[in-house]
């Protein structure tokens, strides 16, 4: 993985192998470091004069040292987030990511590879994000779409869908569950970082799964491990999954654009949230979730919600009268 970040400095490769290797970062989490974090160098150089703008996406940022490194002010920083948000057109969630991938960078340059004497990120400060709730569906939404599915793998597919709304699962955590990892109404999923939980399974989700094993092929598989396979026996892709949900919403008569694997994700917490009366930090650990602030998007309240509290007002059937008019 190193090498595929050979237009990094040598520095920078190592910041990249110990999030990877010590702190347990997933390939993808290291690759947007990877991004964020050449963004930068290559700014670096435009804004110290050692390259031009114009050939700003394809510079090569292996040349730089430790001792430019050590040179970067938190006024660089600034700037760079200035270029970020003005002429690159990051929003508030690109900046933070970028500010992110400074922070945990500058950390281990002052404290493990002792380059710099100052983490000059310190009290660096994310961008005010924009308050966003969740997309999700309704219950009744969430019930079209378990009535909708079909199709040649329908046992396998309203088995996902299914533990998709009632666990919260993400993607490539479902696809990665193997059939060992289900015992009795336990499941075992490997999460973000390579962390494991568990997920208690409720009684619909058990038969689902139950049937489907029922009809799951033994014969030449590709992949014994995997409990979801494709057509090809080898365990299902996550695009595979992807669009199998995609196609189902469609049957369901839900847009597409505004659903996804992700957003029934989301709709299980809020469903649990709101029906189950499920508390907070419950709902943390059965989402996965590092940080509670990130859990608390979903105790967020819907419309329905908001006009039935406007209901329920005192005043709410108060009628304007000459015999009130009078009193006053």
């Amino acid at each position: 993985m190193v090498q595929a970040y050979s237009d990094m400095p040598q520095t920078i490769r190592s910041f990249f192998s110990y999030m990877s290797n010590i702190k347990g970062k997933s390939d993808k989490t290291v690759h947007e470091y990877y991004y964020d974090l050449r963004t930068f160098f290559r700014f670096m150089k435009c804004s110290r004069g050692l390259s031009d703008f114009k050939d700003f996406d394809e510079l090569d940022c292996s040349d730089i040292t430790d001792d430019f490194i050590r040179s970067i002010t938190l006024d660089d920083i600034y700037e760079f987030l200035t270029y970020a948000n003005k002429i690159r057109d990051n929003g508030p969630i690109a900046r933070a990511r970028k500010v992110s991938a400074l922070k945990s960078c500058f950390n281990y340059l002052s404290t493990k590879a002792r380059i710099v004497d100052v983490n000059i990120t310190k009290e660096l400060d994310a961008p005010k994000q924009p308050e966003r709730l969740p997309t999700y569906l309704t219950l009744d939404e969430s019930k079209r779409l378990l009535d909708a599915v079909d199709g040649e793998f329908k046992v396998r597919d309203y088995c996902i869908i299914l533990l998709f709304l009632n666990c919260g699962m993400r993607l490539n955590e479902l696809v990665g569950i193997n059939v060992n990892d289900i015992m009795d109404n336990r499941l075992t999923v490997t999460g973000k970082g390579n962390k494991q939980r568990t997920v208690y399974l409720n009684s619909s989700c058990v038969d689902a799964i139950n049937e489907y094993l029922r009809i799951r092929p033994t014969d030449n598989l590709k992949d014994r491990n995997a409990l979801f396979l494709s057509k090809q026996k080898s365990r299902i892709s996550a695009n595979m999954v992807y669009k199998m949900v995609q196609k189902n919403l469609l049957r369901a008569g839900l847009d597409t654009d505004r659903y996804s694997p992700h957003k029934l994700r989301h709709t299980a917490a809020t469903l649990m949230y709101k029906y189950g009366k499920v508390d907070v930090r419950a709902l943390q650990e059965i989402l996965g979730h590092e940080q509670l602030s990130t859990t608390q998007i979903y105790t967020h309240v819907d419309e329905e919600e908001l006009r039935d509290a406007i209901g329920r007002n005192p005043l709410a059937d108060f009628k304007h009268t000459e015999d009130n008019k009078e009193k006053i």
